[in-house]
């Protein structure tokens, strides 16, 4: 029974294995399938967030606080 399910478990997982056609790249290629699709309002977010939480670099890397003690 457990290796049935591993078996199904493991199907399962191989079906979003699948390669991108190149008549489809260009669906993917279009602006409002990116991640960050307006760069401007991604900017002023950032900067919201950093302005109500006082540090930098929340983001991407390791930011320092107020340092208030």
């Amino acid at each position: 029974m457990k290796q049935l399910i591993l078996v199904l478990t493991a199907l399962g997982l191989t079906t979003g294995c699948s390669q991108v056609q190149p008549w489809e790249r260009g669906y993917l290629a279009k602006q409002e399938m990116a991640w960050d699709s307006d760069p401007l309002e991604g900017a002023l977010n950032d900067h919201i967030f950093f302005s109500k939480e006082g540090s930098s670099g929340g983001s991407m890397a390791a930011g320092g606080g107020c340092g208030c003690n």
